[in-house]
């Protein structure tokens, strides 16, 4: 199924390919640029090769997480009753693998046990949706955690009054997870790591770097205000999406009420009267009937197209690709995408640096943190190059999706020694060029849609004055 969907895909990719290819010769630009960039199989197979052979990556200071290659745990649901300190009882469900380890987490956290008891299969809970904790619940978290460590307060014990003072149920239960994993004598960031896709793979990283180097509470701060900034980008990311795409509807919602409602009133006038309908008003007429009558067919294509189009996205990437580079290459919405995703990588990579993360390991992280498959082909270039002994800047030169202003930032980084502060820097800067453009679609959409309203109400109209001026001449 994938390939038949894949072959009118595949076939405009070759094409394009070839096209580049026989205007390069033309051109006699074909082995006088740059190096002909790797993509798609041929890039992820000599990156394999690099990671087997080269020393670069032998004697990593921080084991990469990759959500892909993890082994979940077997565990059982169990249901129990427990009574508090004050007398109260609780009745609650947790997962774990045996009934022992379920008495000793409810006994560690100060509970006396009246039973335990595996959940029947149609009592066990099923969470739907996505269990991933939100980038402000998430920095409220570690902020919180940072401060009970701060105080002198066990790792074990900060965790197990979060999960007390948590009002979503959600939460709650995620955090007795990781309060059970450390009783059960793991590391922190090996407890987080075995909740799947709840922590951010960055998060997980970070606190294992942090478990070498002691300083816990400082990498809390720190990742509460990265995902603080992260979570400014990603809304006004989302303002800069949602707002034209909801004036657009709310123009063609207008146009086609319109055409359904109001035209077939003067239609059926100038059918009764014999008046002679021009091409424009036939034009609008076939389009209200079709409209009234094949709508639920237009609804079905439309919804047809949708999931398609999420599948393809979802597990096709050269499609993937395809489109963010479609995306990223039109004229407003490009910048947005790209000072959105500039702002997310260079912010994550001097937080790496800030840690003392090694060159390498930093790359490998970001490239497993980035959904955009442009941003992913760059950064494993990169990691090829550095395998040979290149410098970042040197893979990063010439490309279309990271900008120059970036690019002179991060060769005076890597000149100067200074390559985490001026990727905070590079940073900070495009988080206010996204803003600044964000606020200029805001701007230029309410006026553009109303242009666009006002040529379909005007077309609309033309359609319906001109076969007046036929009656007019009748009387």
């Amino acid at each position: 199924m994938k390939d038949i969907l894949m072959f009118p895909i595949n076939i405009f990719i070759y094409a394009g390919k070839g096209v580049r290819y026989t205007f390069n010769v033309l051109t006699g630009k074909t082995k006088k640029e740059k190096t002909f960039k790797l993509e798609g199989e041929e890039l992820a197979k000599e990156l394999a090769r690099i990671k087997e052979e080269s020393n670069e990556f032998k004697g990593k200071q921080v084991e990469i997480v990759d959500e892909k290659k993890k082994v979940k745990p077997k565990s059982i649901q169990f249901k129990y009753i427990v009574k508090a300190s004050n007398g109260e009882k609780i009745k609650g469900t947790f997962d774990a693998e045996t009934k022992d380890d379920v008495r000793i987490f409810l006994v560690n956290g100060g509970y006396e046990v009246i039973s335990i008891e595996p959940a029947k299969k149609w009592e066990i809970n099923i969470t739907l949706g996505s269990d991933k904790i939100s980038n402000n619940d998430l920095a409220f978290m570690l902020t919180q955690l940072s401060t009970y460590v701060k105080a002198g307060i066990p790792l074990i014990d900060s965790v197990r009054i979060l999960s007390k003072q948590a009002t979503k149920p959600m939460h709650r239960r995620i955090l007795d997870k990781v309060v059970y994993e450390l009783v059960m004598g793991e590391k922190f960031s090996a407890a987080l790591e075995k909740q799947e896709k709840v922590f951010p793979k960055l998060l997980i990283n970070m606190i294992k770097t942090s478990e070498m180097t002691g300083d816990l509470a400082g990498t809390l701060d720190e990742m509460a205000d990265y995902y603080t900034e992260i979570e400014k980008s990603r809304k006004q990311m989302i303002s800069a999406m949602i707002y034209p795409s909801v004036i657009l509807c709310l123009a063609i919602a207008a146009l086609v009420f319109v055409i359904v409602t109001v035209v077939p009133q003067f239609i059926d006038m100038f059918e009764s009267n014999n008046a002679t309908l021009p091409s424009i008003t036939i034009f609008i007429v076939n389009m209200s009937n079709f409209l009234t009558g094949y709508w639920y067919i237009i609804a079905l294509v439309l919804l047809a197209v949708l999931i398609i189009y999420r599948l393809l996205f979802k597990n096709v990437k050269p499609f993937r690709k395809f489109m963010q580079t479609l995306f990223m290459r039109m004229p407003v919405i490009g910048k947005v995408i790209i000072y959105n995703e500039v702002t997310n990588l260079t912010r994550t990579f001097a937080s790496l640096l800030n840690h003392n993360v090694f060159i390498t390991d930093s790359m490998e992280i970001l490239s497993t943190l980035s959904d955009n498959e442009i941003y992913k082909d760059i950064i494993n270039r990169t990691l090829i190059g550095l395998s040979k002994g290149d410098k970042i800047s040197e893979t990063f030169k010439g490309e279309w999706a990271f900008p120059i202003i970036a690019y002179e930032m991060l060769v005076t980084g890597e000149n100067t020694g200074q390559l985490a502060l001026m990727m905070e820097k590079v940073a900070d800067y495009y988080q206010e060029l996204h803003k600044n453009a964000v606020t200029a679609i805001k701007s230029l959409v309410e006026p553009v849609i109303i242009c666009v309203l006002a040529v379909g109400v005007g077309f609309i109209l033309l359609s319906i004055i001109l076969p007046m001026f036929d009656l007019y001449q009748q009387l």
